[in-house]
C-alpha cells in the first residue's frame, strides 16, 4: 500500500469535515475505501458543482413539478438519495420523465437518475405504489439520504 496515498487520503478527510474513513487494502494498493459524513440537522443549501456540458442537458426535459403534500391520514413511503449528486428526472434531455405525479411503479421500477461524479445512477424504487408527490426538482443537487419521491404503498 502506498503510504504517501494514504496520507494523503487521510489528510483530505481531516480538511473535509467527513465523520467516517474505512480503508481495506493490502500491500499492492487499496481494495476498498469508503468514506462518510454525518448530514446536519439543518442542511444549509448547497451550491452546484459546475457541470459538464453534456450533463447540462438534461434540464431541458420536462422537470418533475412538486406537487401539494397529501392529506396527512396517508400512509407514505419514500424513494431517498442512495448517495450525493445531481438530480435528474429523464435520461436525456429528449426523453420524458421516468415517473410524474400520479403514475404507477413497481418494485424496483427506475424513478430517476443521480449523477455522482460523473456516473449516471438509476434510481430504483424500493415500493410498490403511486407517485403522489415528487420532492425535487430537475438538475438540482441531492444529499444522502435526501427524500426524492413519496408513494402511496398499494
Amino acid at each position: 500500500m502506498d503510504l504517501e496515498k494514504l496520507r494523503k487520503i487521510i489528510e483530505l478527510f481531516n480538511e473535509g469535515g467527513l465523520t467516517g474513513l474505512v480503508i481495506k487494502g493490502d500491500e499492492d494498493g487499496f481494495e476498498e475505501l469508503e468514506i462518510k459524513k454525518e448530514l446536519p440537522i439543518a442542511p444549509a443549501a448547497v451550491p452546484a458543482a459546475p457541470l459538464s456540458a453534456a450533463a447540462q442537458e438534461p434540464e431541458a426535459s420536462a422537470p418533475v413539478e412538486p406537487t401539494p403534500v397529501p392529506e396527512s391520514g396517508e400512509e407514505l413511503v419514500y424513494v431517498v438519495a442512495p448517495l450525493v449528486g445531481t438530480f435528474y428526472s429523464a435520461p436525456s434531455p429528449e426523453s420524458p420523465p421516468y415517473v410524474n405525479v400520479g403514475d404507477r411503479v413497481g418494485k424496483g421500477s427506475i424513478v430517476c437518475i443521480v449523477e455522482a461524479m460523473k456516473v449516471m445512477n438509476e434510481i430504483e424504487s424500493d415500493y410498490a405504489g403511486t407517485v403522489v408527490q415528487a420532492l425535487v426538482e430537475n438538475a438540482q443537487p441531492v444529499e444522502y439520504g435526501q427524500k426524492m419521491f413519496a408513494i402511496k404503498p398499494g
